[in-house]
């Protein structure tokens, strides 16, 4: 069975990554759309199997200086209204977020590097039981609180608010489970001077990379495909 999922993305290596083998070995058919420049007005965005929105060095309430952002917004409460699979890392968590009535803003500190998240009661019944004790890719300095009506499934130290699910079909990350740690090096390069800025030196996070990446690819493929076999339960109901 043929599947077809839209991939919205910010910046060229912020992609699919580690979820690229495992969508197409579900039948997913994989389109990409740069937010930033593709028009997104005449996209019908209940039409895709599932809709991806992916992370980006900018911010969900930055719209006055970035325009684009109007309309990936409306694209993605297109897709809410139609209740159909959605998934939304960092940039894009922090957009569903906002389109569900919830406040984003910045946390006062950047959270940087790999480590594991610890997950609420719910979220340990939920897909990202496949998380427990794996180390995850953090990469932001802003925050989703929790959208009323969505359950609220991971937390770190520096960021309460890591993970909600809103109802079974839209899932929101603030972490990279797609970061492929092959790819790292385009990460350290594209982000250098957020990095300086910081104080973090890539040699950590590269080290961190090698050790942790092959953990990380089966902790994001065994997580997203427990959510799309709900998901995709949900999208074959009729509307």
């Amino acid at each position: 069975m043929t599947r077809s999922v839209l991939a919205l993305r910010h910046i060229h290596f912020e992609d699919l990554g580690n979820l690229e083998g495992l969508l197409s070995e579900r039948g997913y058919q994989i389109r990409y759309l740069d937010a930033t420049i593709d028009g997104l007005d005449d996209v019908d965005a209940a039409a895709p199997d599932l809709v991806v929105v992916l992370g980006g060095p900018i911010g969900a309430f930055d719209d006055a200086r970035y325009p684009f952002l109007g309309a990936e917004r409306a694209l993605i409460r297109q897709r809410l209204q139609a209740r159909r699979p959605l998934l939304g890392i960092c940039l894009g968590a922090q957009l569903i977020a906002r389109e569900l009535g919830a406040r984003v803003y910045p946390m006062g500190c950047k959270e940087i590097g790999f480590s594991p998240l610890a997950l609420t009661p719910q979220g340990k019944t939920s897909a990202l039981a496949h998380l427990h004790g794996a180390p995850v890719l953090h990469w932001h300095g802003d925050q989703f609180d929790i959208p009323n009506g969505a359950l609220h499934l991971a937390a770190t130290a520096a960021g309460a608010h890591q993970a909600f699910s809103f109802g079974n079909a839209v899932l929101g990350l603030q972490f990279h489970l797609e970061a492929d740690a092959r790819m790292m090096e385009r990460w350290l390069v594209g982000h250098a001077n957020e990095l300086g800025q910081c104080g973090i030196d890539p040699r950590t996070l590269r080290a961190q990379a090698l050790a942790l990446g092959s953990q990380l690819a089966m902790a994001a493929s065994a997580t997203i495909s427990a959510w799309l076999d709900v998901a995709e339960m949900v999208a074959a109901r009729p509307v």
